[in-house]
């Protein structure tokens, strides 16, 4: 793995109507950050969902800047869903320069903060170092980049990581793509870090009690999850989040009746997540 990274910090679902969508994962037993507003150069603002030591975001475009420009183009291009995978780095300088001596031009380090209402009416600013890999570099249309977290403890809120549906931590990241091998293959030079053969298709492990990202063909992912008759998929891209929860029968309850079994646990369609699919699966 390339130097400083640490395995998957976060993903990103960029969504076209951020309220709404923050409206959708409550209704599904997520605890949600209160909404927070980036510096008015990134031109965002964001809900988190915060587990034992990743999280999920949902990222809103607020106003159009060059360095929104990717995130726009993909909701031209999917409509919404899950955009981007966030590795964690102990120093985001650091590793843009190792990705230049590997000879990829990173975008950055970009420093930037946001206001963080804490959920008892407090406020903190939360900061942060993020570096990207060039943005036409993306394996099975799945954008990466790197993030350094400068307060934690104005991130990581206890109250923040217990949710109704008991989801403790991301799993998996499963991505669509017609030649999985080549995909992983294709992520991995980029993080410097070797691709597995799965049964399914290709991963890369990201870390030591990380999330993997899988990657396999629409047929593969369709017979893993057994889907149901109407649920769309997209042709390329990264399409479901596999969490781990402490209570699958609580995950359960909370996914309500669009939710169906499956080997693993339980899986919901993406309509009813921002464009993912989301798959709970026990602890």
């Amino acid at each position: 793995m390339l130097a400083t990274l640490e395995g998957l910090d976060h993903v990103v679902v960029t969504v076209r109507d951020l309220d709404a969508a923050a409206g959708q994962w409550r209704a599904l037993g997520f605890t949600l950050s209160p909404r927070g507003t980036h510096s008015a150069h990134l031109g965002t603002g964001n809900y988190t969902l915060m587990f034992e030591d990743d999280y999920l975001e949902l990222l809103g475009i607020l106003q159009a800047t060059e360095l929104n420009a990717p995130s726009r183009d993909f909701l031209a291009r999917r409509g919404q869903g899950l955009e981007q995978a966030a590795f964690r780095t102990r120093d985001a300088a650091a590793g843009a320069a190792a990705l230049a001596r590997q000879g990829i031009q990173a975008v950055g380090p970009v420093d930037f903060s946001r206001p963080v209402s804490r959920p008892d009416g407090g406020r903190a600013e939360a900061a942060f170092s993020i570096f990207n890999w060039p943005p036409d570099q993306r394996p099975a249309d799945l954008r990466i980049f790197a993030c350094q977290h400068h307060t934690r403890e104005a991130v990581w809120l206890p109250e923040l990581t217990r949710h109704a549906n008991t989801v403790a931590g991301i799993r998996r990241v499963e991505a669509i793509a017609a030649d999985p091998a080549a995909a992983a293959r294709a992520l991995g030079a980029l993080l410097d870090a070797a691709p597995e053969t799965t049964a399914a298709g290709a991963r890369i492990r990201t870390g030591p009690g990380r999330a993997d990202i899988h990657f396999m063909t629409a047929d593969a992912f369709a017979q893993a999850y057994a889907l149901p008759a109407g649920v769309a998929l997209p042709a390329q891209g990264a399409a479901a989040l596999a969490l781990r929860v402490r209570d699958l029968e609580a995950a359960a309850r909370c996914a309500g009746p669009a939710a169906w079994r499956t080997a693993r646990g339980v899986a919901l369609p993406p309509d009813l997540a921002s464009g993912v699919l989301l798959a709970f699966e026990a602890d």
